[in-house]
């Protein structure tokens, strides 16, 4: 029998061997047509691969082929006309043999700008389709090039790359993965459209601008002007960012050009004209002429944006993001009482004054990143982990004061100088305002999207313009009592009720805290935050039991476990029947821009939600309306995806689908399907008939 075991073992071995010799001979056997990743020691950020994708044309002698470049963080290469600095990337091909040359495929580029220099080219992860033009398709082909690519963040790194393998182009096997990658690509590529039409394209000498006039039936919604062209003229001239004007379905673009070599001479000098807007990406060509181009007035369109964003800045005021300053503006305007009308403006004006400084803060830094070619967007200082945590300070800091628990104490000496100085509650009342700015920018209200879309794409004047308009539209509730400072004796006297009021508002500012550090989590581990939580809330109960007694620590503690528990009771339930909970989200996948495509074009309908855990927007959409019935059984539908996109932490992917769109915040809301391949925005505040009026009429 040991000897039958013997013989079995020793047979099966054989035959695993054998195998694993088979197999392992195929392998070896099989080419493979990638180089791999490619770096260079002198230049770890960079890696680049060449792959083929097995697909060949007989009649064209031509084979499928791709260079993929990953770039780590903040580098970036640049596209085939690099703008007013940098070097495009290209590849020598002298090497090879059996190739008769190398077409490259430029996808669509992105525009930086860093210290004053604007260039065009591609962050993070970039795939150049080839088309590779083979002299005999039956002979082997050498493939070998010399990769020479720029790289830039502060400093710009030039590096060689060597690529090379051989392959026989009649026995190409297809590569899956590099098809895919192809394809991503070649969709990202330019290309004419039947809706597009280039117009006019119109040099003025004098002024060194060249005005492009194109037609889209499908109309225009932020789109991006690109001019370059392969004559010397062209190659020697930087076209820079355009100012556009939308008419109907005409774009008017006008680019400001400038050369190293003068007056650049463009007049009958073919320009090729690149147009990037929302999904779309159109390339054409046409001979530049000195034909006059009359641009539509815009005076009218600003005058709307700017009564826009007035009434999205005063809405801002009764979102929930503000609420918490409810109790300053209440105790601000009690306080008031008694004081003289010169008093109460000057309190008034110096709030408002806060609101409009933190706006101009708030442009001045949206400018800074626009200038060093940042992702811009509403709301985004709340990605950044260390604002979260001073905003967490000021949030306890103005909690605690709120409940008596300190008082800033100023020398003798100061107390007399503000006193010859006149009130000294001016400072007090103006950081106010600006606590309010910052609390709301959490919150998208209505207009107030379309208002920073415009601003952000527009110039510096005009951005700071909107934004002002924003803050007076804010302010207008401090600057009402200013000028009709009566208003502040319409409230009841100050007295006991007062304090109590306080307290609330006190408990609910410690309850901005807490939401504050919720956001933390995203950032840091849950554990150190929440144990840091634990150690603020033991410090407030040991001032308040200092100051106020054991007894009004023991009715806080009662006061915030009922409302916690209450908030999670009344978070749970929905909105219509107050006896059922809010059931499971639904199954979302990641917002993934090429398989919404390929998902409408099997006759699915894509639901996609671009939110933020600091959005309270978004929270309330959510839970009033996207898990709410009858939406929550209608996007529980097999036809339909949903896809979500998460903007809580800086995503250049989930800001660029946003800018795409014009948006520049969230939430943002969009369906495609069969009859709606570009997709149905819905409104920022979102309600039942919005999203199944926007599902049945993207659906079959």
């Amino acid at each position: 029998m040991k000897t039958l075991y013997q013989y079995l073992y020793l047979t099966f071995t054989l035959l695993v061997t054998g195998f694993g010799l088979t197999f392992s001979s195929i392998a070896a056997a099989t080419p493979q047509y990638t180089t791999g990743w490619v770096k260079n020691p002198q230049h770890p950020p960079v890696e680049v691969r060449l792959m083929l994708t097995g697909q060949q044309d007989l009649a064209k002698q031509t084979v499928q082929g791709l260079l993929e470049v990953k770039l780590d963080t903040d580098w970036k290469t640049y596209w085939r006309s690099p703008g007013e600095g940098g070097v495009a990337p290209s590849i020598d091909w002298n090497m090879s043999s059996n190739i008769a040359k190398v077409d490259w495929q430029w996808p669509l580029p992105k525009r930086y700008e860093f210290l004053g220099v604007e260039t065009l080219g591609y962050k993070h992860d970039v795939i150049f389709p080839l088309s590779i033009h083979v002299k005999d398709m039956n002979k082997p082909v050498f493939l070998a090039g010399k990769l020479t690519m720029s790289s830039c963040t502060s400093i710009c790194v030039l590096t060689d790359y060597e690529l090379s393998f051989d392959f026989i182009p009649s026995k190409l096997m297809p590569s899956t993965e590099a098809m895919f990658l192809y394809n991503k690509g070649e969709s990202q590529v330019p290309k004419p459209s039947p809706n597009v039409t280039l117009d006019t394209v119109s040099y003025n000498k004098a002024e060194k601008k060249v005005t492009v006039v194109a037609t889209n039936t499908m109309g225009w919604q932020q789109p991006d002007v690109i001019i370059d062209g392969n004559t010397q003229a062209a190659k020697d001239t930087s076209f820079l960012k355009p100012t556009t004007t939308i008419k109907g379905n005409t774009l008017y673009a006008t680019l400001p050009v400038t050369s190293w070599f003068g007056t650049p001479k463009l007049i009958g000098q073919p320009l090729h004209v690149t147009i990037g807007d929302h999904d779309t990406a159109v390339e054409m060509t046409a001979k530049a002429t000195d034909t006059p181009v009359n641009i539509p007035s815009t005076s009218g369109n600003l005058v709307k944006i700017i009564g826009l964003a007035l009434l999205g800045g005063l809405i801002l005021n009764i979102m929930p993001c503000v609420l918490p300053v409810l109790g300053m503006k209440l105790s601000s305007v009690i306080s008031a009482q008694g004081l003289a009308r010169r008093q109460i403006r000057t309190q008034f004006l110096a709030s408002a004054a806060g609101i409009i400084v933190s706006f101009w803060l708030l442009a001045t830094f949206l400018t800074a990143m626009k200038v060093s070619g940042q992702a811009l967007g509403w709301g985004i200082q709340f990605q950044s982990p260390w604002f979260i945590a001073a905003m967490v300070a000021i949030t306890v800091l103005f909690g605690a004061n709120m409940l008596g628990l300190f008082e800033i104490r100023l020398s003798s000496n100061t107390n007399t100088w503000l006193a010859t100085k006149g009130d000294n509650s001016h400072l007090g009342h103006f950081i106010q305002g600006m606590f309010a700015t910052l609390l709301a920018t959490p919150c998208s209200a209505p207009f107030l999207g379309t208002a920073v879309a415009f601003a952000l794409g527009a110039d510096l004047v005009t951005l700071f313009a909107i934004f002002t308009a924003l803050a007076i539209g804010m302010a207008a509730p401090w600057l009402l009592i200013a000028v009709f400072p009566q208003l502040a004796t319409l409230m009841p006297k100050p007295g006991l009720w007062m304090d109590r009021v306080k307290t609330l508002f006190g408990l609910m500012m410690l309850a901005t805290s807490v939401w504050l550090l919720s956001l933390m989590t995203s950032f840091f581990d849950a554990t150190i935050v929440w144990g840091l939580g634990a150690l603020i809330l033991v410090t407030i109960l040991w001032l308040l039991g200092r100051k106020k007694g054991r007894k009004t620590v023991i009715i806080t503690l009662t006061v915030m476990l009922l409302g916690a528990g209450a908030s999670l009771f009344t978070g749970s339930l929905t909105a219509d029947k107050w006896a059922t909970p809010l059931p499971a989200d639904h199954h979302w996948i990641p917002l993934d821009t090429a398989k919404i495509a390929t998902e409408v074009a099997q006759g699915k309908t894509v639901f996609v939600d671009v939110t933020a855990q600091w959005c309270i927007t978004c929270k309330a959409n959510k839970m009033g309306v996207i898990l709410q019935q009858p939406v929550y059984s209608a996007l529980d539908n097999k036809n339909i995806v949903l896809m979500r996109g998460d903007w809580t932490k800086p995503s250049d992917y989930v800001t660029g689908f946003l800018q795409s769109h014009g948006r520049f915040g969230v939430p943002f809301n969009i369906v495609y399907g069969p009859n709606a391949p570009k997709g149905i925005e819905l409104p920022v505040i979102l309600s039942s008939d919005s999203v199944l009026n926007a599902l049945k009429k993207a659906g079959k």
